[in-house]
């Protein structure tokens, strides 16, 4: 048996899964200042008169890392940067940046050395300053490390209380900025993610739950809850990533839709092409900054079932009506003080949700302060809430087809074409999901168990993996991005350095993705990797070729596990 859990803004939704379908499900309201209260409660729900035993996996799908950027309560960290010739730092508009002179080139060669005086002036003046993290990046720093390491030893000795990530051991992906910007997330929120894993480990310990347990990260794969302290940025968006392979999960295989997940707070936008979920090339978009986490390419807007409904008027003195972009709490059926969508779906009969007789006192006080009948406010206020959210999904195709994988969907269908449905996942779902497609020209899709589709997505998510090999044979080296670490090609066993094809890179990546996915207990999964990119240049000196440089690409995609039965027939 499988349990997902889902912590959105305001519910948290959980599922129980047993022999490939849904055997139970919960939905409690989410206490933001008591977010493991939530998680422990949906739980119990789903959980009650389950033999601790019995359950083979627990995924989380969490908010923690999206809700401590979103609210500016990460910790303070200060940026150590060493971006060489090229730029002017002040471009980067990183927060409490401190650069240093030196500079590795692009293959990991030193052209420019460090000035150890001015990093021990650098590092006495981030004591003074009062931080207590830092973060060491230095342009080109996954080719060579060392400059970040020499900077990490000094700071040992000077300053040895600071806690220090190192840019090359978070990402070892080329783009510098997006590298600073991981690293940097990475140190400011890690303690806090630790604290919040601890206390569900501990949680699980009481309830003698020791099951395997899994977190749900922004590319919709799941990752081990202990691993998953090493990178805990990964984990945002698991919500909009929990909708899609919720999606994924409820809808026919193969299919080409978009995605709307209509929650109380928020509303999150995601796009499935053929039966595969949208990935964001550039990477996931945090605090303003593009970083490294592979993200499925989703937009979260402010528009939900619990959104406040307001009467105000225009500068012409005509009274208008408004939906959100704030909650104030749950709909005056649910016992809350504002007008929102959700009363105007009970009024007209689309839904029926809590004391309907509350929805009616509610919009009939909205509508007598608009002028119009009771049935007409209704009306307005859904067509209001639905036409946001059409007008942000046809804002969200501009960003969409600008995606590679979207042109190649495209180039495949021999036409330019637009998915034809729009699935509803979410507790808003089922009464404002027809009224978007309408306006989408689409098919509404409403599958069974759409209220908890996050939960179901996360509970039978399955693991992902990415690795990134890059191998200089004139230096005779090589590296993987997601490890950190430079290893002499001689441990490699390719046999002569020079002599290698592209097929052995790819085997070698191949070789060396298993021993990743072993290491993260996936190993199941390895055999179904595939290559994302493969290249191969020359280095010429002279008039001759001296090396070749490879840089291969491999992923265990996003999907579902094996075993599951939940989806609807097309």
């Amino acid at each position: 048996m499988l349990i997902g859990i889902d912590v959105g803004g305001t519910t948290t939704d959980a599922v129980l899964i047993r022999n490939g379908e849904v055997c139970s499900t919960a939905k409690v309201s989410t206490e933001p200042e008591r977010l493991l209260n939530s998680l422990l409660e949906a739980l119990d729900a789903v959980s009650r008169g389950i033999p601790p035993e019995q359950l083979e996996r627990v995924v989380f799908s969490t908010t923690v890392i999206t809700n401590l950027i979103a609210e500016g309560k990460t910790d303070r960290v200060a940026l150590v940067l060493i971006p060489g010739p090229g730029i002017n730092p002040e471009s980067y508009s990183f927060p409490d940046s401190f650069y240093l002179k030196g500079a590795m080139d692009y293959r990991g060669r030193e052209i420019q050395p460090l000035d150890e005086a001015e990093i021990r002036k650098t590092v006495e003046l981030i004591r003074e300053s009062g931080f207590a993290r830092a973060a060491i990046i230095s342009k080109f720093g996954q080719r060579n490390p060392s400059h970040e390491l020499m900077i990490e030893e000094i700071f040992r000795e000077i300053y040895p209380g600071c806690k220090l990530e190192l840019g090359h051991k978070v990402s070892g992906k080329l783009n510098f900025p997006r590298r600073v910007a991981t690293t940097m997330l990475t140190s400011a929120t890690r303690e806090r993610y630790q604290e919040f894993v601890e206390k569900i480990m501990k949680a699980l310990e009481e309830r003698r739950i020791r099951a395997p347990v899994f977190i749900l990260k922004a590319d919709g794969g799941t990752l081990p809850v202990e691993k998953s302290i090493e990178f805990p940025v990964e984990t945002i968006f698991s919500g909009p990533a929990a909708s899609t392979i919720g999606a994924l999960a409820l809808t026919p295989q193969n299919q080409t839709s978009v995605v709307v997940d209509i929650g109380g707070t928020t509303t999150d936008l995601a796009l499935i092409l053929s039966g595969n979920p949208l990935l964001a090339s550039k990477g996931a978009k945090l605090g303003g900054f593009l970083t490294h986490v592979r993200a499925f390419a989703v937009r979260s807007i402010a528009v939900g079932g619990d959104s406040v409904v307001r009467v105000k008027e225009s500068d012409t003195g005509k009274k208008i009506l408004t939906v959100g972009p704030d909650r104030a709490g749950p709909a005056c059926c649910m016992g809350g003080e504002e007008t929102t969508p959700t009363d105007a779906l009970n009024v007209l009969g689309l839904i029926n949700v809590g004391n309907p007789e509350l929805s009616s006192k509610a919009i009939k006080a909205t509508a007598s302060d608009l002028g119009k009948s009771e049935a007409e406010t209704a009306v307005l206020i859904v067509d209001k809430a639905a036409q946001m959210i059409a007008d942000a999904v046809n804002e969200m195709f501009l960003e969409w087809e600008q995606e590679p994988a979207y042109r190649i969907w495209e180039v495949l269908q021999e036409k330019k074409a637009r998915p034809e449905n729009v699935v509803g996942i979410g507790g808003g779902a089922k009464g404002l999901i027809a009224e978007i497609a309408k306006k989408l020209y689409a098919k509404p899709v409403t599958p069974e168990y759409a209220e908890v589709g996050n939960a179901i997505g996360a509970a039978i998510a399955r693991p992902t993996l990415t690795m990134n090999l890059h191998i200089d044979t004139e230096q005779q080296i090589y590296s993987v991005a997601e490890e950190g670490e430079i290893v002499s090609l001689s441990a490699a066993n390719l046999g002569n350095f020079n002599k290698i094809h592209l097929e052995e890179a790819e085997a070698f990546a191949a070789k060396l993705l298993r021993k990743r996915a072993e290491n993260f207990g996936i190993s199941e999964y390895a055999d179904e990797a595939e290559i994302v990119n493969s290249e191969v240049f020359n280095v010429v000196n002279g008039w001759y070729t001296t090396g070749r440089l490879f840089d291969v690409s491999m992923q265990i995609p996003a999907g579902l596990i094996p075993g599951w039965k939940g989806r609807e027939k097309a």
